[in-house]
């Protein structure tokens, strides 16, 4: 295996798959929600998105962990281009699992969180931010709307294709 990000805006189930994916394949695994400074944590808190002056720090701290480790898969938005780029340069290898849903699926799953410090009220400025994986990078963008067993099911079987 290798280093796995799974990626999306604030809902997809980046958590959830992450986990699956960890225990699937005997690999480590963090969520770099649990990684963001206090300061991060509490801008979104109070409702209002993060810049690139506050996620760059947080995307070193995540791209050290992902280096840490052989086999790791992190739960991470990385929405942006730049900043996946920011991670494969701690860790070139590194695959990217986009998780995408329509919006009103990852509404509904906002809105139904409980104790999350991201509020449903910034999932549009998510969606605004967010830039598809580009053909050069080594990625996957899978549809999250189906069940986790499938949707993990899905994920398993590119990894083991691409890693």
């Amino acid at each position: 295996m290798t280093a796995i990000v799974v990626m999306g805006v604030s809902a997809a189930g980046k958590t959830s798959v992450a986990r699956e994916l960890s225990s699937h394949f005997g690999a480590s695994w963090a969520d770099a929600d649990h990684l963001h400074p206090a300061s991060n944590v509490a801008k979104m808190a109070a409702g209002h998105p993060l810049n690139d002056e506050d996620r760059w720090p947080w995307l070193d701290i995540v791209g050290e962990r992902l280096a840490a480790d052989s086999d790791i898969v992190v739960a991470c938005s990385a929405l942006r281009r730049v900043y996946r780029d920011r991670l494969r340069a701690a860790r070139p290898d590194t695959l990217f699992l986009l998780l995408h849903a329509e919006r009103s699926v990852l509404a509904s799953r906002a809105a139904s969180r409980k104790d999350h410090f991201m509020p449903p009220s910034l999932l549009d400025s998510q969606l605004a931010t967010l830039e598809t994986l580009e053909r050069d990078e080594r990625g996957v963008i899978i549809d999250v709307e189906p069940p986790l067993h499938i949707v993990v099911s899905e994920a398993t079987e590119w990894i083991s294709q691409n890693a």
